[in-house]
């Protein structure tokens, strides 16, 4: 995945990523080979284990670079519901759409699915309020898709990989 926020990527401080393929094999890519898109690289198709990745940082003034990590976690703080475990942001940003603002406009914010419920906080969120289960979140999630398309005709495409072999619906 190229993880972001506040308009930076994974992708850009990623010089190399060792990997384990499905059959033992140590395997490195160069930032090049993994083909970074939003939200998205070329691991992501592989079903490779990252074991390693080398990141190249700049020198910089260390009072500025924590004044800034202050700042961003206090963005984050403000609005991101860390009080509960979740999964992160669960949905990609539709083209031209804000996730959470859709979700909210739709009457989905707060919606409790089993104990998973639509953050309060911010409804591109789904939280673990009492002890939800996997297939809680599958259900939501599949929920959400449904009523965001019957109402705006817009797809949502998750950003969370869901992995295994119980799957519910169609996520």
């Amino acid at each position: 995945m190229n993880a972001g926020a506040y308009d930076g990527e994974v992708e850009e401080v990623i010089e190399s990523v060792v990997v384990i393929t499905r059959d033992g094999k140590i395997k490195t890519y160069a930032k090049d080979e993994l083909e970074f898109s939003y939200r998205h690289s070329k691991l992501q198709e592989t079903n490779e284990i990252v074991l390693e990745v080398v990141f190249h940082l700049e020198k910089g003034d260390h009072e500025a670079i924590k004044a800034r990590m202050d700042e961003l976690t206090a963005l984050r703080e403000s609005k991101q519901p860390l009080e509960y475990p979740s999964c992160g942001s669960v949905f990609k940003r539709p083209t031209g759409y804000f996730t959470g603002k859709l979700i909210q406009e739709a009457g989905l914010q707060g919606l409790v699915w089993g104990g998973a419920q639509v953050s309060m906080k911010h409804a591109g969120f789904i939280v673990n309020i009492n002890q939800a289960t996997a297939t809680d979140y599958i259900e939501l999630i599949a929920h959400i898709k449904k009523v965001i398309m019957e109402h705006y005709g817009v797809p949502l495409e998750t950003e969370v990989r869901i992995i295994g072999e119980d799957k519910v619906g169609s996520v």
